[in-house]
């Protein structure tokens, strides 16, 4: 990464913050606190710190758009491929805080209580994404996979959750999925 890419990605994340602030989302917990980890996905905090399960499928969101700027950009430089993943994520986090979306959390997903992120989470949830794709950039393809299995059978066992059963969940949601996700 260049220096140059260094701060559009900064710039990028930061508009993202600004753009969350704008629509209400408290900047931090509204609990008052700042950790590093939170691991109670059914509480107030989940979606509110810096890292918590869900931090391992932004992750995987970096794998994925790595991949996809490789395969759709392929003489992109790595800043650009990069900047163009910052604005998908940005645009999700975006969404995923907006009425419509957590309601629909709420609706069809183990988030009962959902209530949107906290912008320290949000950026947090970006800045993991560019980890992944960073990351993946320094990797190999069959690695990059490997690990992206390993994070979603890791949460899929620690929180019966990950980002596939979300995704699932969100679009299409299935009651029996819901009834075993909730224990």
């Amino acid at each position: 990464m260049t220096r140059n890419g260094w701060l559009v990605a900064g710039a990028l994340l930061a508009l993202l913050a600004i753009i969350l602030v704008a629509m209400g989302r408290p900047p931090i917990c509204p609990c008052g606190t700042v950790s590093l980890w939170h691991g109670v996905v059914q509480s107030n905090q989940n979606s509110q710190q810096i890292a918590d399960w869900y931090s391992f499928s932004h992750i995987i969101h970096g794998f994925i758009f790595l991949g996809l700027s490789r395969w759709l950009m392929p003489r992109a430089p790595l800043w650009a491929a990069l900047a163009v993943a910052i604005g998908i994520e940005g645009a999700w986090e975006i969404l995923e805080n907006s009425p419509v979306i957590i309601d629909r959390y709420r609706e069809v997903t183990m988030a009962y209580g959902y209530s949107g992120d906290s912008v320290l989470n949000s950026v947090s949830d970006a800045a993991f994404m560019v980890l992944g794709f960073l990351a993946a950039s320094r990797m190999r393809w069959w690695m990059t996979v490997g690990i992206a299995i390993f994070f979603e059978l890791f949460t899929l066992f620690a929180i019966r959750d990950n980002l596939t059963l979300n995704v699932l969940m969100l679009v299409s949601p299935i009651e029996a999925v819901k009834e075993w996700q909730a224990g």
